[in-house]
């Protein structure tokens, strides 16, 4: 079956797309499934593209290419709007229209994410040219997309309450904004969490902790995407300084990005940027509002929740029934939990389950299943929430394309029902033909394709693999060496990997499939000679029949050895130090 990996798009999160679509093209099982990386522009052309641009660290890096980026600044594309028109330069690809899809791709593996990626657009387009895609359908998209929506209709579906307001950029540029201050004080209290509404990754949002004006219109302009600039800070300001601010607003995952509209004109690229202050200033004016032409029309508000943040995958079996997997926590490092404290090493720490009681974590799982099924989500979805002191669960921000980094949450808790990256990229796809099916359109031709599927999936699982061993080393560096190894053998479906530790003190430990998914190795140390816990035994317990599906029987217990000898045979070993 040809996989059309998609990755890209016009969206903010891009580049974390970028990193996903690598992801599902290195751990596709080749076996199954023949790998078409597709990359989707800024402005939404399909490029197929060859698979050497996956390798490159940005998408900046190959488009729009260094000779079109002039004057020293890193842009994207829509910097460049005259590339709209342009011929698709052959080194990065070849341009397809969507009547040409079925000549590339059987299904449409989707990594893309944030507006025009998870709302139901992309979704959308592929239904109407009868191609399958991965994850939830239309309505399920058109609903995790939108925070407004969700807060209404997760209080509908469980009950919960959580006071909210919602502020037009009508009311925002018209109303005096310290009389709105006073008022959402007294309406949320202090701290306020300032959101944009369609976006995902936590990217637009703000957390007004001090009961100070000035912090909390910062915050609410951040999250309409538009940046006031003063002529007294301007000024200050070297050349140097100029371009470095320039360049800034270019990046997305600190500016409000380019385009950037002002009360008279569109500005493209960041050089004009800088041109267009010094003459407004020059000029006499005080104060310039910058805007993303992608600008939010209303943001959202809500009341700080105080408690344990978790985050909590959601997958259906084979038959359609859900099952919540297990809530991780995550312990922030950094005080707000944003788009670069999400995607920096170090500033989060993930716990899994939740450090709270067996019932408090079902009642997580529960809160969850119920939600992902009423929101009318299916195939995957991730949704954040809070546990507070009393036990109250309290739910938002469903994300129905999860970040597909190979250390990303959705796979940590897929790993401890027992499916590697590579069986879990598997099961999203079947998956997904099997509720694209229920949708009527095509529905015969996507039987046979799953009928298909599910046979050369059953005889792979039948094989038995040799196994190679991975001796491992109790430090960092050992272990993501490890991880990569392990991950990367899996993915080849030669041999089957077994990783063992070798701790400082001499003790050796066979290490099952959920420890090679830690973000640090004094995580697994931990959990040697320690009893699993009874939350993960139990949703391993429910899903077992999914995880057998794709990859047989599983061993989740961690074996101490007293000597090396003691290990299973194997047929080589590869040392990482």
């Amino acid at each position: 079956m040809r996989i059309g990996i998609f990755f890209g798009g016009p969206s903010r999160e891009r580049e974390i797309s970028f990193s996903g679509g690598k992801t599902a093209f290195e751990h596709l099982d080749k076996s199954l499934f023949e790998p078409v990386p597709i990359f989707v522009d800024s402005f939404g052309r399909f490029i197929r593209v060859a698979t050497d641009v996956l390798y490159t660290n940005s998408i900046r890096d190959f488009f729009p290419t260094t000779y079109q980026q002039p004057e020293g600044y890193q842009v994207y594309a829509e910097s460049l709007p005259e590339l709209a028109t342009q011929p698709v330069p052959e080194e990065i690809g070849t341009l397809l229209l969507p009547h040409e899809f079925g000549q590339h791709f059987d299904f449409a593996f989707l990594a893309m994410h944030g507006p025009d990626c998870e709302d139901g657009a992309i979704q959308g387009l592929l239904e109407w040219y009868r191609i399958p895609y991965s994850g939830p359908g239309l309505m399920g998209s058109s609903v995790g997309i939108d925070k407004i929506l969700q807060n209404e209709m997760i209080a509908l579906a469980n009950g919960q309450q959580k006071k909210t307001a919602v502020l037009t950029h009508e009311a925002w540029q018209r109303q005096n904004r310290q009389d709105l201050f006073t008022h959402l004080k007294g309406d949320l209290g202090m701290p306020i969490v300032v959101k944009a509404p369609h976006q995902g990754s936590s990217i637009g949002v703000a957390i007004v902790q001090q009961d100070e004006f000035d912090v909390f219109e910062k915050a609410i302009n951040q999250c309409f995407f538009q940046l006031e600039v003063k002529a007294d800070e301007w000024s200050g300001l070297s050349e140097k300084d100029k371009k470095e601010f320039a360049q800034r607003t270019a990046n997305l995952n600190e500016g409000i990005g380019f385009p950037v509209v002002t009360s008279e004109l569109i500005i493209y690229h960041p050089a004009a940027l800088i041109e267009y202050l010094d003459g407004r200033f020059a000029f006499g004016e005080s104060t310039v509002m910058l805007s993303s032409q992608n600008a939010e029309d209303q943001v959202l508000l809500e009341t700080f929740v105080q408690g344990q943040e978790f985050s909590c995958g959601c997958i259906q079996l084979g038959n359609g029934q859900v099952l919540a997997l297990p809530p991780t926590e995550v312990i922030k490092v950094e005080e707000v939990f944003d788009f670069n404290s999400k995607y920096k090493p170090g500033a989060t720490r993930k716990r899994i389950p939740v450090a709270t009681t067996y019932e408090n974590n079902r009642k997580i799982q529960e809160n969850i299943a119920t939600v992902f099924g009423r929101l009318g989500m299916n195939v995957c979805a991730r949704i954040d929430g809070f546990l507070t002191a009393d036990g109250d669960v309290l739910l938002h921000d469903p994300n129905t394309i999860p970040g597909m980094s190979p250390t990303s949450l959705i796979f940590k808790q897929m790993a401890e029902i027992g499916l590697n990256v590579t069986q879990a990229i598997t099961y999203f796809i079947r998956q997904s033909i099997r509720e694209r099916i229920r949708t009527g359109k095509d529905t015969w031709g996507l039987r046979f394709l799953l009928e298909d599927m599910d046979g050369k999936i059953r005889a792979k699982v039948k094989q038995t693999l040799p196994m190679k061993g991975i001796l491992l080393r109790d430090n960092d560096t050992s272990y993501a060496q490890a991880r990569l190894l392990f991950s990367r053998m899996s993915a080849e479906g030669i041999y089957q990997p077994l990783p063992v530790l070798k701790t400082s003190s001499g003790e050796y430990y066979q290490l099952p499939l959920p420890m090679m998914f830690k973000d640090y190795v004094e995580d697994v140390v931990h959990s040697c000679g320690v009893e699993r816990d009874a939350v993960l035994t139990e949703t391993a317990r429910e899903g077992q029949s999914l995880a057998s599906w794709y990859g047989g029987a599983t061993e989740f217990e961690i074996k101490r050895l007293t000597a090396f000898d003691e290990l299973p045979e194997v047929e080589d070993w590869i040392m990482v130090n």
